[in-house]
């Protein structure tokens, strides 16, 4: 590169695949909360069946959380790299929610 455009960035397309695959998690994220209260409040409804529904809302609650401040996060000229606490956050309400879906499930 030429000595003043070394300074330079040009951002491409990356933020927005990830803007656009942080979104997609989302998504899923909130289709697995939905079903896992859809299935646990459409048959009996029982105790455990509820908790399972507010522990995976509360999940999906931060993991939206996580998600929102990334997505802004990369909506900044020179966006840097993912927290390891973000990560593992967002990581952590993955599992968590799977496992309350199948929770509810079984």
């Amino acid at each position: 590169m030429a000595g003043g455009a070394a300074g330079v960035r040009d951002p491409g397309l990356q933020p927005e695949r990830t803007r656009l695959a942080w979104r997609r998690t989302t998504l899923s994220a909130t289709v697995a909360a939905v079903l896992a209260a859809r299935q646990a409040l459409d048959e009996d409804v029982t105790a455990a069946g509820l908790v399972g529904v507010a522990l995976s809302l509360l999940v999906w609650v931060a993991f939206l959380w996580v998600a929102h401040r990334r997505m802004r996060a990369l909506g900044a000229p020179r966006p840097g790299a993912l927290a390891v606490r973000g990560a593992v956050v967002a990581a952590a309400c993955t599992v968590a929610l799977a496992a309350f879906a199948v929770a509810v499930v079984v």
